[in-house]
């Protein structure tokens, strides 16, 4: 049988749990490199659903530890911008490791003299050649194109990587560590009641899936990258005009567009009463605003809540899952058949992977 985007959805759980489990050992080249060295502020290149995934895991290092992160796309960084010289390790993820502008990024921090390592899900890609060291992501490559399980193994990876710079760094105890990633395994295990609860929520709302013609998600903290992934996988999948917006940047124009065409999707992990009051605001507006919540179930019929107990970092893990299954199901309602490649000569002729 063909493998599609829901084989990959359904192999979170052991996925996720099985890098959990191999922590630190998965990490060792960064390990033995923090074994001689400080890290204050990190610079990540990366670009598509990898800067997403980025962006779920950026305030765990900076909120939690105090590490700042910084980061860019590596097209713009390689001909437009300079390095911070403060920067004290350069993290590029590419899934494939075949993305031309993460391999020139590469080169270039690596002719400044800064430590490279290259987070991929190919340890052999060009882009894993080109960096000092490699952080294998754990999953192997994707064959249907867009990416589900990789991207929740990137930002659980980029999580454990904090989790590892902190305890080297003896801002976290081990015992501390062992209960962070007790979490983290827990949501792992609860990852198939997020699957079910998803499925139930788009057989209740298929039809307003099917009907409306505009996406747009708004999130806060970590929840921007599940907000950014969410309008990457929609674009790719649905193939209709979808957006991912911060809770704020929304309230400054973009709010202005709302009309009933529209579908809004409000993705919250600690009842954030200004994202509450913004829904509430806008529910009049448009054709359904939905929230999907880490929280306990209200009986609000356009509510997903999938009554976790887990953290605003670790959140992401869990609430990514259920905008890839809404993607994957909207993109069959309105009849595209993903298994039929669409420009397929993109990359050779625009040479964006090599």
């Amino acid at each position: 049988m063909a493998e599609t985007m829901m084989t990959y959805i359904e192999q979170h759980p052991a996925v996720l749990g099985a890098i959990a489990h191999q922590y630190p050992q998965s990490l060792a080249p960064l390990a033995d490199w923090l074994a001689q060295h400080q890290v204050n502020r990190i610079l990540i290149l990366a670009t598509g659903s990898s800067l997403n995934a980025a962006l779920c895991a950026r305030y765990y290092f900076e909120m939690r530890f105090g590490i700042l992160v910084e980061i860019k796309e590596p097209w713009s960084f390689c001909h437009y911008e300079r390095i911070d010289p403060t920067t004290s390790l350069v993290l590029a993820i590419s899934q494939s490791g075949k993305s031309a502008s993460t391999i020139a990024a590469i080169e270039k921090v690596r002719r400044a003299g800064l430590p490279a390592f290259c987070l991929t899900s190919d340890p052999h890609s060009p882009a894993a050649q080109a960096a000092q060291a490699v952080l294998d992501i754990g999953t192997g490559i994707e064959t249907v194109g867009f990416v589900t399980r990789g991207f929740s193994a990137t930002v659980l990876n980029l999580l454990l990587i904090a989790l590892l710079i902190a305890q080297k760094q003896q801002a976290i105890t081990a015992e501390q560590a062992a209960t962070e990633r007790d979490e983290i395994q827990r949501l792992a295990a609860a990852l198939p009641s997020v699957i079910d609860k998803t499925e139930r929520f788009f057989t209740r709302q298929q039809k307003l899936l099917a009907e409306h013609a505009r996406f747009v998600a708004v999130g806060y903290g970590a929840l921007l990258g599940v907000a950014k992934e969410f309008e990457t996988k929609f674009t790719e999948t649905v193939r209709q005009p979808s957006s991912g917006f911060e809770l704020e940047a929304y309230m400054h124009g973009p709010y202005l567009e709302a009309s009933r065409e529209h579908i809004l999707f409000f993705i919250d992990s600690d009842h954030h009463p200004r994202l509450q009051a913004l829904r509430d605001y806008m529910r009049p507006a448009v054709g359904a605003a939905f929230l999907v919540t880490t929280g306990p179930d209200s009986g609000d019929e356009q509510t997903l809540a999938l009554d976790l107990g887990v953290s605003h970092h670790f959140a992401p893990l869990a609430l990514i899952v259920p905008f890839q299954i809404l993607a994957w199901r909207t993109a069959a309602l309105k009849g595209i058949d993903l298994s039929v490649r669409i420009f397929d000569d993109f990359d050779r002729v625009l040479k964006s992977k090599i």
